[in-house]
């Protein structure tokens, strides 16, 4: 048996028949890489040519001032990468970008894309042969620094690069094709490390990130070959097999995607799970093209490049799966199509313009003011196409009313009450259609028992009409809040209302009953509106307001107020229900009512003066007032001025009799007074509103009652003293004694 010679001494006896060795290596000496292991040798060759050998590696650096700076390891021209070049620290080296750093051979190392702890020996032997202590290889020395190196699969046979929106390289994959079959490798340009980044950047983002539709393929060889015929493509990294998860796909938002899948099962599959990756990532429309049955497997569209398949009418109108539809272009007109329309405009649904073809008019009131009852009557009007209170339907409607405060019963006996033509009264019959007193919500569940029951209400004909009341029962505002809050209530409106209509009838007027809150009668006169309870947004949503309101609780009168967005105003209307019908009465100025005529002139006196006006509408709201507790709690609001300012007006007011006091605040239901020289004050006709039990289950109103509220003493004009009143019914004014008086 021939025995190679082994670095060491060999022992070995033929110990067995077949002529076995035993090899002993405990005396050999430590085996060791001539070329790997000098380090320190090959680190003063270097430092020796240091100039050199930067110049070679990076021909794009500048020495300044005992310094080489270059862009970074790639080469890339700039000054974030410093090597020293004087004694003490000559060869050492930092990437100020990266905060990386290290000696001469480590720059090399990375220079080349490898690892100076993992590739050691290949770069000693590479340092070597360019020091001259070993002979060339036949293949050159350096590689290009942004190249990959080349490994046991052999020189890569194409290269795509990754870059950012402005164009920055930050990833590129490396296609190899090694007798085992083809494979992608991904390096990571900013980690310098043979990995994909981290999240994943989606293939063409400069060209995608300027236009709205883009086509997700399956590769980047797929995205070039659609790129070349004019068509903006891109690709995940890795295609079908790239992590959905760890992609970043949020360049595709508000961009129209098609998905064009490889003509195979793993193609289609990655197709859904970009299609969702889309969906997420807030792209308008996600849609994925069916290849046509007649390609072969695998068919894609580097293929139909080739093949001269036409792929803009593929793209454009193949067959599809359409994942998220795109919502409706925003329409737009030019001053000159406005101006040469003629057409005839839609038929008011009400006119003059109270409800229009899509309109949502908001029918507003107070508690107990009669706005059901006068809502029923009105809508049954709509339906029999009878004119109600000048506001007159194109024809008989087709009405619903869903309503949640009436029980059935109530509301048969009601609409019996209603006189209608009886010539229309048949017509009515059909074409209004009332639900009893609902106890739901319109959230999801709520509305998928609502939208069918009026699309099927008249016989699969939609309804011209749907009416809601009241708002407050049915009212869902998602997780936003109550109607109080501004983003509630567009849920409500856009999310609810709107839905109902869309499913129903998108023609269809909106009619919503909603409850006012009580506001001071200077800003009612200013703005009626503003009674509408819960939040603004409401007003800014309809396109018709009505209020009916009550002047004075004393009388029947009411009044109907109009706010109309499409159509001129209308002027307010006097309204009375009169033998159980609602009728247009004759305002009067003045009433002949010795009552009424003592609570105009006491209203009157009250707008001489400001503060007199407050501690009248304080004492609607439940609250009353000492001279103290008023001074403080108005002190610089209203124009009152400060505390002195106010105290001085009040002592006037008092002395001039328009100010007297009550000190029974117990029979009130008000706090018991402290120290105080005259009591709570009062007004002429001034009542206190307080709750009057417990809310209502069904509507959640609190009932209230006014107590009106008598002085028991006043303050004497001549000595300032607190005394009792005799007459509480009696109100006697310095001003009107002295306007009696004759001049001397």
């Amino acid at each position: 048996m021939q025995v190679l010679p082994v670095a060491g001494s060999l022992l070995g006896k033929d110990l067995m028949a077949d002529n076995s060795v035993w090899l002993d290596f405990n005396d050999a000496p430590e085996q060791r890489d001539e070329i790997g292991s000098d380090t320190d040798a090959l680190r003063s060759g270097l430092l020796n040519r240091l100039e050199s050998v930067l110049h070679y590696l990076f021909p794009q650096g500048r020495i300044r001032a005992d310094k080489f700076y270059i862009g970074d390891v790639d080469g890339n021209f700039g000054k974030s990468l410093v090597v020293e070049l004087d004694d003490e620290r000559r060869g050492l080296w930092k990437d100020f970008s990266t905060d990386e750093g290290g000696d001469i051979i480590d720059l090399w190392a990375q220079s080349q894309g490898r690892s100076a702890r993992q590739d050691f020996p290949h770069i000693a032997g590479e340092i070597r042969r360019w020091l001259g202590l070993a002979p060339p290889t036949s293949t050159p020395l350096r590689r290009d620094p942004r190249s990959a190196p080349i490994d046991e699969l052999g020189p890569h046979t194409a290269k795509w690069d990754y870059l950012t929106t402005e164009g920055e390289l930050i990833a590129c994959v490396y296609r190899y094709d090694p007798p085992t079959g083809k494979e992608y490798r991904p390096w990571d340009v900013r980690a310098r490390m043979w990995r994909a980044p981290d999240p994943r950047p989606l293939y063409n983002l400069p060209l995608i990130s300027k236009v709205r539709e883009v086509v997700l393929v399956e590769g980047e060889k797929c995205a070039d070959a659609l790129v070349a015929c004019g068509i903006a493509a891109t690709s995940a990294m890795n295609g079908a097999k790239a992590p959905v998860n760890k992609t970043d796909w949020h360049p595709l938002a508000g961009k129209s995607i098609v998905i064009w899948p490889d003509r195979d099962a793993p193609g289609w599959d990655y197709a859904e799970s970009a299609a969702r990756a889309c969906v997420t990532a807030g792209s308008t429309s996600v849609a994925i093209l069916v290849p046509p049955t007649d390609k072969p497997t695998k068919w894609d569209a580097t293929d139909a490049v080739a093949e001269g398949f036409d792929c803009s009418t593929f793209i454009t109108k193949g067959d599809r799966r359409i994942v998220k539809a795109a919502a409706p272009l925003l329409p737009a007109f030019t001053l000159g199509e406005l101006l040469d329309d003629n057409s005839p405009l839609p038929p008011d649904l009400i006119s003059p313009r109270v409800l229009t073809p899509g309109g949502l008019l908001v029918f507003g009131g107070a508690p107990k003011v009669g706005k059901s009852d006068f809502l029923l009557s009105w809508l049954v009007h709509m339906a029999a196409g009878v004119p109600f209170l000048g506001m007159s339907p194109p024809r008989p409607l087709l009405v619903f009313y869903l309503q949640a405060e009436v029980q059935y019963h109530y509301l048969r006996e009601r609409v019996k009450q209603i006189w209608l033509p009886p010539s229309r009264l048949e017509t009515a019959r059909a074409n209004f259609v009332a639900t009893p007193q609902l106890r739901l919500l319109l959230d999801d569940a709520g509305l998928a028992r609502v939208i069918p029951a009026i699309a099927n209400a008249f016989g699969g004909q939609p309804p011209d009409i749907i009416t809601i009341d009241p708002i407050r029962n049915v009212f869902d505002g998602g997780d936003s809040g109550g109607e109080n809050d501004n983003g509630a209530m567009l849920f409500f409106l856009s999310q609810r209302v709107e839905r109902i209509r869309q499913d129903v009838n998108p023609d269809a007027g909106i009619i919503l009953a909603h409850h006012t809150r009580k506001l001071g009668k200077k800003q009612f006169e200013e703005d009626p509106f503003q009674a509408l309870a819960g939040a603004g947004s409401l007003r800014g949503y309809y396109s018709s307001g009505m209020i009916l309101y009550r002047p004075d609780e004393l009388l029947t009168t009411r009044q109907i107020i109009f706010e109309l967005r499409n159509g001129p105003g209308i002027p307010l209307k006097h309204v009375d229900k009169i033998h159980d019908q609602w009728r247009e009465v004759e305002p009067n100025e003045r009433l002949v009512m010795q009552e009424y005529g003592h609570q105009l002139d006491a209203e009157r006196r009250r707008k001489r003066d400001v503060i007199l006006q407050i501690l009248f509408e304080e004492a609607v709201q439940g609250r009353c007032y000492t001279a103290n507790q008023f001074a403080e709690c108005f002190e610089s609001k209203a124009g009152l001025g400060g505390e002195r300012t106010i105290r001085e007006r009040l002592s006037a007011l008092s002395t001039q009799g328009y100010i007297k006091y009550f000190r029974n605040a117990q029979e009130y239901g008000l706090p018991r007074i402290g120290r105080t020289k005259y009591g709570y004050m009062c007004v002429e006709g001034m009542a206190l509103r307080m709750p009057a039990g417990k809310p209502d289950p069904d509507t959640g109103e609190v009932p209230l009652r006014e107590l009106a509220i008598q002085p028991t003493h006043f303050k004497c004009p001549q000595s300032g003293a607190a005394l009792p009143v005799e007459n509480p019914d009696v109100w006697v004014y310095q001003d009107d004694i002295n306007d009696t008086q004759e001049p001397a």
